[in-house]
């Protein structure tokens, strides 16, 4: 018995192939065995399960010529179903097919655009009359009538089913301006996503071609190009068409800032050639023509501003660094195929992981992998073709080889910058109290209770300004708070910022900030601000407001007291042996006006 019901099981899922009349979108055939195998006689109507739990219904025919593990459904209902040819669907009896009493229809804008008269009685009633058709809500169906052929989309059923047989009682009410046009917009052609390297905007495309059933034509930027005049655009060309003959069709185009650059910054005759093709392609692609254009960067202010306007790039998404939510769903999706000790807790890992994306978190599972071998590579006979079975059942994934992993990687997007939690911590600073309590309002409070300030609509503050005398540890104090809040770390020497290049200062500022926002929470450190922040102009008036909206904290750093020197030498003799004789306090009264620098450098 179970050895019939797998069989029978196996025989509802079946092969699409390409219908030997392309003419009726509610009919599949299948080989007269195959449907005395599923207990179908002819003209019953059954409901085809496809991808992505798009299903359709349709009227079922006998045909000999069909092979009996295939079945023959025409370009529509595939498209319906989100399969193409050779892909797999299931075929089930519908038992409750009912006949419906109204159904709302509307044609597609595209393909009524010029026709005259009433579809009803031109399309509708010739396709319907007494053929007892099956609907689907949400369908699409074709309906060729005279010269043209018209687009039609079920948008409701009544009774409120997903499907029913339309019967010659059965009210058909088309009345309504046609889709897309009765919102007064045309759908968008092309989308630009852009983002740090390896955010997954590859893997977004693909999965969104994959949903929708959609041909995916993936153009890496720099394949196009070629040596050859008029090779480059020539290719391009033929990746559209080619598109166009698979509709509905993706064409991504992965580092599109390769090939489309801004014209005016570019001195390639190629490049320009090929921006102008790009526009020209995007700009004659026929409205409705079921083909998208989607671009991913790294860069998205290097492209061509033609290309990003309404008509051709519509639409921008960000594919920023995920933040801990998204981070944890991506590390539960990779470590669900691996052995994961107890004490492993994924959410701990994703909130320690600021700055990560997909592919970090890839890396950092492999690595902490990789861990868990290494520990057993001394029982492992590498020798052996087989591994004890012993041996594998005790090897699993600790929240050690987690941790360890962790320092061994860092986030890919901000590999240019030296981004650290640092390991200083406020007993490493004595005395400085007050300046210690007024950090902790300042900087520690808003990163670890965000509600509280929400409840209060207060905005914490966005900067604090360290001034004092050299030598005073306003560096160690940034540090030291910076670990308190389990923040990254990004320090930046002034300097270091400033080029002999127009422009290029102020972007090096941009993409500082904007490296700090993706591995928030972030403190970013600028040491000797002077140097880059002076005074604007020089005039009387409001020159230093631009900083005070930018520092809403100044905080003075003084040279330590009696009571705090005599904490620093304690703090930096506490590892070091020390004879009986010597009188911290002695020494703390001798050194006034020393720094917690000089003090360390007497010690």
């Amino acid at each position: 018995m179970a050895s019939a019901a797998t069989l029978k099981k196996a025989a509802n899922r079946l092969v699409v192939e390409e219908a030997a009349t392309n003419d009726d979108n509610s009919v599949c055939t299948l080989h007269p065995d195959t449907m005395e195998k599923l207990s179908i006689f002819k003209g019953d109507i059954v409901l085809l399960k496809g991808k992505r739990r798009h299903n359709t219904v349709c009227m079922a025919l006998p045909d000999d010529t069909c092979e009996e593990h295939k079945l023959r459904i025409n370009k529509v209902a595939r498209s319906n179903l989100r399969v193409r040819i050779a892909d797999v669907v299931s075929v089930h009896l519908c038992h409750d097919a009912e006949f419906g009493r109204r159904v709302h229809i509307l044609p597609l804008d595209d393909t009524v655009e010029g026709i005259a008269g009433n579809l009803f009685d031109v399309y509708l009633k010739p396709y319907f009359v007494d053929a007892y058709r099956p609907l689907h809500k949400g369908d699409l169906f074709l309906v060729r009538g005279g010269m043209r052929s018209v687009e039609f989309k079920v948008m409701e059923i009544d009774p409120a089913v997903e499907y029913c047989i339309v019967a010659p009682h059965t009210e058909i009410f088309c009345e309504g301006e046609p889709i897309f046009k009765s919102i007064g917009v045309k759908p968008p052609k092309g989308i630009l996503l852009y983002g740090p390297p390896v955010s997954g905007k590859t893997l977004i495309a693909r999965a969104v071609a994959n949903k929708n059933g959609a041909f995916f034509f993936l153009i890496n930027g720099p394949e196009i190009m070629s040596k050859m005049a008029g090779e480059s655009e020539s290719n391009l060309r033929k990746a559209f068409e080619e598109a166009e003959k698979n509709t509905p069709s993706i064409i991504f185009i992965d580092e599109i800032d390769s090939i489309a650059p801004n014209r005016e910054k570019t001195h390639g005759e190629v490049e320009r050639r090929i921006v102008s093709q790009l526009l020209t392609l995007m700009d004659g692609m026929k409205a409705r023509a079921h083909v998208i254009v989607m671009g991913a960067t790294n860069h998205p202010n290097s492209i061509d501003p033609a290309l990003r306007r309404f008509g051709r790039f519509d639409r921008e998404i960000d594919i920023g660094v995920p933040d801990e939510v998204g981070r944890l769903e991506v590390l539960r999706i990779h470590t669900k195929n691996m052995k994961l000790d107890e004490d492993v807790n994924l959410e701990v890992v994703a909130k320690d992981t600021h700055g990560y994306v997909g592919a970090d978190l890839a890396a950092l599972c492999t690595e902490a992998a990789l861990q868990c071998i290494r520990e057993k590579m001394d029982v492992i006979d590498l020798e052996d073709d087989t591994i004890d079975a012993e041996i594998l059942n005790s090897m699993a994934v600790t929240n050690d080889h987690l941790k360890t992993a962790l320092v061994g990687t860092n986030p890919s997007a901000l590999r240019e910058t030296v981004v650290e939690v640092p390991n200083v911590s406020w007993t490493d600073i004595d005395g400085l109290d007050g300046v210690k309590r007024e950090l902790q309002e300042t900087v520690q409070y808003p990163v670890e209770h965000p509600e509280k300030f929400e409840k209060f609509g207060m905005s914490p503050s966005k900067g604090v300004l360290f001034y004092g005398p050299p030598g005073c540890d306003k560096t160690l104090l940034a540090k030291a708070i910076a670990n308190e809040c389990q923040a990254n770390f990004i320090s930046i020497k002034g300097p270091e910022l400033l080029t002999m290049w127009f422009g290029e200062s102020k972007a090096n500022v941009r993409e500082i900030f904007d490296k700090a926002r993706q591995s928030a929470p972030c403190v970013l450190f600028f040491d000797e601000l002077d140097s880059i922040a002076t005074q604007r102009g020089g005039r009387v008036g409001d020159a230093g407001s631009a900083a005070d909206r930018v520092l809403n904290q100044l905080i003075y750093i003084p040279l330590p007291d009696e009571a705090s020197r005599h904490q620093i030498f304690k703090a930096c003799l506490r590892k070091s042996p020390v004879a009986k004789d010597v009188d911290l306090g002695a020494l703390a009264r001798f050194t006034s006006g020393f720094s917690g620098a000089d003090i360390t450098e007497i010690c």
